[in-house]
């Protein structure tokens, strides 16, 4: 389980607190997760899930859980939409079991997991996900909208990437719940702040960024341009490894031509976008898959090595970086 410097119980209702009454909460909390007696980390990824086990998400779970014990996973990203279709109602909503506790029961699965929210979790009660009650209901949970992890030589960034995009804001088809995000000028520029200051601070051999939204994609939603002009900047300028999201449900790798991010793409926890792909670049779209699955990542002082897996357990993809030395298959 996690070491985590403050109790999560009390961050959580702090941050909560602050919400509802409509302070704007961008400072990074920092945790601390500790890793293998080796130094390294083993960590599963999954997005876009909460379908209370249909549209193959038991089956995702299930090879997840048979992965996670062959790596020996020390804990799980989310990376959102982790309730469909609008999140949760309450603290009380029974799908917070019925998508999240009673599907992903492996063994392996019973590590902490460390959530951001999408835009669908949004669009229900989004503080409900932020609170301590459901962390009380089952231990492994904890979601915060913007925090930043240490696990060793490795450090995560989670970012609340659903405010950065323009249309939830004019959209008449969906509410949303804005608490603790308006007024959303600053709200973007406090956390983006935030996010730039703990780069530059950090001294982290491995840096990893991570949230809802497409940086670059070939699948449905593409690309999103208010991260592309606010967010990137940053991660370029602060040589960030990692871009890890979900948002489109696929598993896909986009490298960057002009820097070493990498842009991963892990949203096929359940319903899946068959035959959705916009053309890309090959020499940049090393790898598109447009079924349900997740993804694995091991990380050592000197590597990190990613897997794709299928609803069958087959590896689809792997690829792995070494001091700027690059290979896949």
């Amino acid at each position: 389980m996690a070491m985590i410097k403050y109790s999560p119980a009390v961050l959580l209702l702090l941050y909560m607190t602050a919400a509802m009454v409509g302070v704007v909460v961008a400072e990074l909390q920092r945790f601390d997760h500790a890793v293998k007696s080796d130094g390294s980390l083993s960590f599963l990824v999954v997005g876009d899930w909460g379908r209370r086990g249909l549209y193959n998400q038991s089956n995702v779970a299930y090879q997840m859980g048979k992965v996670g014990e062959k790596t020996d996973v020390d804990f799980i990203i989310s990376t959102g939409d982790n309730f469909y279709d609008s999140g949760l109602i309450d603290v009380d909503d029974p799908a917070f079991f019925e998508s999240f506790s009673n599907v992903y029961t492996a063994p392996s699965l019973q590590k902490q997991w460390y959530s951001v929210l999408g835009n669908h979790d949004y669009r229900g009660n989004a503080l409900a996900q932020l609170s301590p009650v459901l962390t009380q209901k089952d231990s492994r949970w904890f979601c915060l909208k913007s925090f930043m992890l240490h696990a060793g030589n490795t450090e995560f960034f989670f970012v609340d990437t659903t405010p950065f995009q323009d249309k939830y804001f004019t959209e008449t088809k969906h509410t949303y719940d804005w608490r603790g995000v308006l007024p959303r000028p600053d709200y973007i520029a406090n956390l983006l702040k935030e996010v730039d200051i703990a780069l530059k601070e950090s001294n982290a051999k491995w840096k990893i960024v991570v949230g809802h939204h497409t940086m670059f994609s070939a699948g449905d939603h593409g690309n999103t341009q208010e991260l592309v002009d606010k967010l990137l900047p940053i991660l370029k300028e602060n040589e960030v490894n990692l871009y890890i999201n979900g948002h489109d449900h696929c598993l896909q790798q986009i490298s960057s031509p002009d820097s070493k991010l990498q842009f991963l793409t892990s949203g096929g926890g359940s319903k899946a976008w068959r035959g959705n792909t916009n053309p890309w670049n090959p020499n940049e779209l090393k790898f598109y898959y447009d079924g349900q699955g997740f993804m694995n990542c091991e990380i050592t002082y000197e590597k990190i090595q990613l897997a794709f897996y299928d609803i069958f357990g087959n590896e689809l993809h792997k690829w792995s970086v070494s001091e700027y030395v690059h290979s896949s298959s």
